[in-house]
């Protein structure tokens, strides 16, 4: 397998090394594989197609060191909807920004 670390392979092998959880793709072949960490609650994880992009919403703990949780979850959704939408126009995509139902236990947003 041919394997691609982000964002390098020494920064992986420490996560691992620590099992500080990753981030994993893994080509149907299983001929290359994306391992990626450098504490991936430091991204907003997000699935896109042409139909919409689908996030994974993960309120880290200490999100910007705000501990009311009402608060930060409320700073995490509105940062995490203006950084993906603009990542989203970055890179061409026109698509709905979805919280999947799983996802959304947090919110309030109905």
């Amino acid at each position: 397998m041919d394997v691609t670390y982000f964002p390098d392979k020494a920064i992986v092998k420490q996560a691992i090394s620590e099992d500080i959880p990753l981030l994993m793709l893994v080509s149907y072949d299983s001929n290359k594989v994306l391992l990626a960490s450098g504490k991936i609650d430091n991204y907003f994880r997000v699935s896109v197609d042409s139909e919409s992009a689908q996030w994974t919403f993960v309120c880290p703990k200490d999100y910007k060191n705000i501990f009311d949780e009402e608060k930060k979850i409320t700073k995490f959704f509105e940062d995490g909807v203006t950084t993906i939408k603009k990542a989203l126009k970055q890179i061409d995509y026109n698509v709905e920004l979805i919280i999947p139902n799983r996802f959304r236990r947090h919110l309030a947003l109905e």
